[in-house]
C-alpha cells in the first residue's frame, strides 16, 4: 500500500496479493482452459485430415500443405487484429468475437463440399483462433504475482489435454465416420465459450488503466466476496498514476489509442528489441512445435515411399493415428519441465536449454532411422518444444504492459503464425518430395536461432509484477 498527501491508494496487483487466489479464479482459469483445449482441438486436427483428404480428394503436397497453411494465414491477421481490438475495447469483446468466429467457421467447415470452399472456411476458422493471446493476457491479468507462474502453466497444460483429447477423436472417428464429423465433433468446445461468456467478468487491471474505477472496484469486491477476502482500504489507481505521483505529476490522462500508437509504443526504445527478438523466438517456436507434429504422420511414410517399400495405399497416404497419440503424451512431461523450471531456473535461461537440448534430438534424424526409434526422437523433441511454447506464453505477455499486453502479444503470436504457414511446406512437401535431410537441417537451424534469440532478450521476468505502463517495466 503507498500512503501520500492524498490517503491510503492501492493498484490492482496489491489487490490481487491481498484477496489471493481463490474461487473467483478457478472459475476464470476454467473459461480460459475450455478455449485452449477448443484451439487445440482446431489445430491438432490438420495433422489427421490433410493425408486424408490428399488421397479422398487426389491433392498434391502442395495442396495438402496449403489445408494447414491458410489456418496460419487466417491466424496471422487474426492475432494482431484481436490483440488491437482487446487492449482499445475490453479483453471481454475480443474473445467474444474470436468465439463466434472460431465456432460458426468451425462446424460449418465440416459441410465443405470442396477444396476451395473448405480452405475458405479453414482460413476463417484461423482467423478466430488468433485471438488465442487475448485469453491468455485476460487471464494474466486475474492471477496474483507470486502465483503467475504456477498457474500459467496449468493453463497451458489444457493445450495438452485438447491436443490429446483430438487425438483420441480422430483415432475414434476418422476410421470409422470419416473427417467431416471430426471437423464437427472438434467445435463443440467453441459453443460452450459463447454459452458462459455473460458470466465473464472484464479485466479489472484493464479497467483501472482506461479510468473505470468504480467498474474495477465492483469486480474486486466480487472476487472479494467469492474467495472470503477483502479488498484492501483506501483508493485504487493504475500504475500510471503510482508513477506519476512518485514524479511529483499530474496523473496520466487517459485515451483510447489507435493501432498505429500501439505499434509504435511496440517500437519505441524501451521496447523495440524485445519485441524484434520475441518475433523471432514465436517464429522458430511455432514453426517447430507444429513441424514436429506433421513430421509424425509424414516422416516414416515419406521415407518408405522414398526408399522405394511395397506398402498398402492406405498405409502410406492415411494417417498412422497410433505414433500420433504416443508423441502427443509427450506434452505432459513438457509441461512438468515447466512447473519445475519456470519459477526457479526463469524464463529465458530454460527456454534456450530446452531448445539446444531439441537441436540434439532431432539431429539423428537426418539420418534415416527405424520408424521406432524416429517415434522416439520426436517423442523426446516434442516434450523439449512444448516446454519452450508453454514457457514462451506465460513469458511474452508478462514483457508488456497493460496498455499494449494484448496488442505486443498478438504482434508477437501472428509472427509465430508465419512460422506455422511455412512448415507445412518443409515437414510435408520436403519430406514427400524425398527430401527429408534438407527438411530436417532446417528445423536444426531455426531451433538454433531461436535458442539464441531468447538468450539475447534484455528482460527476466521471473517474481515481477506486470505493469501498466512502458518505462516502469523497463526499470
Amino acid at each position: 500500500m503507498r500512503g501520500g498527501g492524498g490517503g491510503d491508494t492501492f493498484t490492482v496487483d496489491d489487490a490481487l496479493l491481498t484477496l489471493g487466489f481463490g474461487k473467483y479464479q478457478y472459475f476464470v482459469l476454467a473459461y480460459a482452459a475450455l478455449a485452449w483445449i477448443s484451439e487445440a482441438m482446431e489445430m491438432m486436427l490438420l495433422s489427421f485430415i490433410g493425408p486424408v483428404l490428399k488421397r479422398i480428394w487426389r491433392l498434391s503436397a502442395k495442396e495438402q500443405s496449403l489445408i494447414t497453411s491458410v489456418v496460419f494465414i487466417g491466424m496471422l491477421f487474426g492475432a494482431y487484429s484481436w490483440g488491437v481490438i482487446a487492449d482499445k475495447y475490453g479483453r471481454r469483446k475480443g474473445f467474444l468475437m474470436t468465439a463466434l468466429v472460431t465456432t460458426a467457421a468451425g462446424f460449418m467447415s465440416s459441410f465443405s463440399p470442396n477444396y476451395a470452399t473448405l480452405l475458405v472456411l479453414r482460413c476463417v476458422v484461423g482467423i478466430g483462433l488468433g485471438g488465442g493471446p487475448v485469453l491468455c493476457s485476460w487471464l494474466l491479468e486475474f492471477i496474483p504475482p507470486p502465483n503467475r507462474g504456477t498457474w500459467m502453466v496449468v493453463f497451458q497444460a489444457f493445450w495438452t489435454v485438447g491436443a490429446v483429447f483430438e487425438a483420441s477423436i480422430a483415432w475414434a472417428v476418422m476410421p470409422t465416420l470419416g473427417w467431416r464429423w471430426l471437423l464437427a465433433f472438434s467445435s463443440i468446445p467453441s459453443f460452450g465459450l459463447l454459452i458462459f461468456y455473460l458470466c465473464t467478468p472484464e479485466s479489472p487491471r484493464y479497467l483501472c488503466l482506461n479510468g473505470k474505477i468504480k467498474e474495477a472496484m465492483t469486480i474486486l469486491d466480487r472476487i472479494a466476496k467469492v474467495n472470503g477476502t477483502e479488498v484492501p482500504s483506501g483508493t485504487l489507481v493504475s500504475d500510471d498514476d503510482v508513477v506519476a505521483s512518485d514524479q511529483d505529476s499530474t496523473p496520466t490522462k487517459r485515451h483510447k489509442q489507435g493501432a498505429l500508437t500501439t505499434i509504435l509504443k511496440l517500437l519505441s526504445r524501451e521496447l523495440i528489441r524485445p519485441t524484434l527478438l520475441l518475433w523471432v523466438v514465436f517464429f522458430g517456436n511455432s514453426f517447430s512445435y507444429y513441424g514436429l507434429v506433421l513430421l509424425t504422420t509424414e516422416l516414416n511414410a515419406g521415407r518408405s515411399a522414398c526408399a522405394g517399400h511395397k506398402v498398402k495405399a492406405e498405409e502410406t497416404e492415411d494417417v498412422n493415428y497410433k505414433d500420433v497419440f504416443i508423441t502427443t503424451f509427450a506434452e505432459f512431461p513438457g509441461l512438468i519441465i515447466v512447473a519445475l523450471t519456470v519459477d526457479r531456473v526463469g524464463r529465458r535461461l530454460s527456454m534456450a536449454v530446452l531448445f539446444f537440448i531439441c537441436c540434439v534430438l532431432i539431429f539423428p534424424l537426418v539420418f534415416q532411422q527405424s520408424e521406432s526409434l524416429t517415434t522416439g526422437l520426436l517423442f523426446g523433441s516434442r516434450i523439449c518444444i512444448t516446454a519452450t511454447f508453454t514457457t514462451l506464453f506465460i513469458y511474452a505477455p508478462e514483457i508488456y504492459p497493460t496498455a499494449v499486453r494484448s496488442t505486443g502479444f498478438g504482434a508477437a503470436s501472428s509472427m509465430g503464425r508465419i512460422g506455422g504457414m511455412v512448415c507445412p511446406y518443409v515437414a510435408v512437401a520436403l519430406v514427400q518430395g524425398c527430401h527429408e535431410t534438407a527438411a530436417i537441417g532446417m528445423f536444426e537451424a531455426i531451433i538454433i536461432l531461436s535458442g539464441v534469440s531468447i538468450l539475447l532478450i534484455p528482460i527476466e521476468t521471473k517474481g515481477r509484477k506486470l505493469s501498466d505502463n512502458v518505462k516502469q517495466k523497463c526499470q
